[in-house]
């Protein structure tokens, strides 16, 4: 399992595509915090609030485009029922595939710690940031992105092409973030409103946001990531009905 983890995280690296995601979102991210109006410096508050507001749009393409490929491009050149005639079960070809597309997103945050950095040194007393609610976000974030990572490998897996899985997995991680919070605005569903909004991502991101780990928001993250991993090992099995 190590040794396909390690396949395919060097199949990102050595890919354009895993470089261009990493410095897509560096590039977006930079530009929304320093440059673009509102930015960091405007609105003279040491806090990274404009990153983890665009992060998740960013990434909902980006991740998406990052996981289009890992069964699409096995089902269409065939060598999908090599994989899956090695010593590994369907879940662990899913989970080192899985864990691979999560490395990367993890490698498109770190950089970002040099903008904490920036805003540790900016602020007045110097290091006047809020750690608590940074780090919050950062948990946030990463669920998030370990989250649509979980979706872009289901929508891979049932579609031997990779625009297709790419179109189907940003409808799903569209839906999952801000699909529910529309319905709940609808007036009929009145009182229901909050636990309509409580089943889509964007009430757990901008809770832990406040920079507290809630455990049902965690536990929310491993279902939801739980549920799509075992539908890809399903999509699999699928071919043998």
């Amino acid at each position: 399992m190590y040794a396909l983890i390690a396949k395919e995280v060097r199949g990102f690296l050595g890919s354009l595509i895993g470089h261009i995601t990493v410095v897509v979102f560096l590039l977006l991210t930079g530009l929304f915090l320093w440059v673009f109006p509102d930015n960091v410096l405007d609105r003279g508050y040491a806090d990274l609030a404009p990153l983890f507001f665009i992060a998740p749009w960013v990434f909902l393409f980006l991740v998406p485009a990052v996981t289009m490929r890992s069964f699409s491009e096995e089902r269409r050149t065939g060598t999908i029922e090599f994989l899956l005639t090695k010593p590994l079960t369907e879940l662990q070809v899913v989970g080192a595939k899985y864990i691979a597309a999560v490395m990367l997103v993890v490698l498109a945050l770190l950089p970002t710690l040099f903008y904490w950095y920036s805003i540790h040194d900016l602020a007045v007393p110097r290091g006047n940031v809020d750690v608590g609610g940074t780090l919050g976000s950062y948990a946030g974030l990463l669920f998030l992105g370990a989250c649509f990572a979980a979706v872009g490998i289901f929508a891979s897996a049932i579609t031997d092409s990779q625009i297709v899985a790419f179109l189907i997995a940003v409808f799903l991680c569209f839906f999952l973030y801000l699909g529910f919070d529309l319905i709940a605005d609808f007036q009929v569903f009145g009182a229901l409103e909050g636990p309509i909004k409580s089943i889509g991502i964007q009430a757990h991101y901008m809770s832990m946001s406040r920079g507290v780990i809630d455990l049902r928001d965690v536990l929310y993250y491993l279902a939801v990531i739980a549920i799509f991993l075992l539908l890809t090992r399903t999509a699999l099995q699928s071919r043998k009905w």
